[in-house]
């Protein structure tokens, strides 16, 4: 950026940006003012500049806070989701025989006695409306996966894809409270670089101020001792 006075202010490097994992740029940290305003005439693109990296920072954290929201929200379905698989997975035909094969037929015939009982159960159909259900014993599931789409899973299956998604989405929401954090941090940093820029202003404006009146001072005096006629 050229000044005025010929210098040059420096801009750093977009390779040199430090970034955060998720590539949110690091806000720069002023120290001196000097190497971002040369002059008065550098103050208010500087500021306008600083004033639009915080609203980009705003905008970012307004997101995350809606993704944020909408994994809150989704977080518990899943989770009550998984769990009623699991328990599925516990009472599917031959699960019990499955689980004790290695114990030498010990309770076999407990075993052949509740293998294929149906489960009682109640399910919401609203926030405030449930309906009993019995289940028989099932060896699939089926599962919502958004746009009016559902599709039959072996349990075994639903199982991993839930656990899957569970994971991804527990991982996404710790991501996004860094990234919020992060965002944080770098309004501030900006908030604190706009607040030195203005000081710095006012600073020379007082200056200038300062040095134009000892020479007001002087005409003044020199008019006042002129001979008359």
């Amino acid at each position: 950026m050229a000044t005025p006075s010929g210098k040059a202010v420096a801009k750093p490097d977009p390779k040199d940006v430090v970034t955060n994992p998720r590539g949110i740029p690091q806000a720069p940290f002023v120290d001196k003012v000097e190497d971002y305003v040369t002059s008065r005439e550098d103050v208010e693109p500087t500021l306008r500049r600083f004033q639009e990296m915080i609203s980009k920072y705003q905008f970012m954290e307004s997101n995350l806070q809606r993704r944020v929201s909408g994994l809150d929200e989704k977080l518990p379905d899943i989770q009550k989701t998984l769990d009623t698989v699991r328990f599925l997975q516990t009472r599917r035909p031959g699960a019990k025989k499955e689980a004790n094969d290695s114990d030498d037929e010990l309770d076999s015939d407990e075993d052949e006695t509740e293998d294929g009982e149906a489960i009682e159960t109640t399910f919401e159909l609203n926030d405030t409306l449930y309906a009993k259900a019995t289940i028989p014993p099932t060896d699939e599931v089926y599962l919502w996966l958004g746009a009016n789409v559902m599709l039959s899973y072996p349990i075994d299956e639903a199982q991993t894809l839930l656990e899957q998604k569970l994971n991804s989405a527990q991982t996404t929401r710790r991501n996004c409270e860094e990234d919020l954090e992060f965002l944080r941090e770098q309004i501030t940093t900006m908030e604190v670089a706009i607040a030195r820029v203005y000081n710095w202003d006012v600073v020379q404006k007082r200056k200038e101020k300062t040095e134009a009146e000892p020479t007001k001072g002087s005409s003044s005096k020199g008019g006042v001792d002129e001979p008359d006629g």
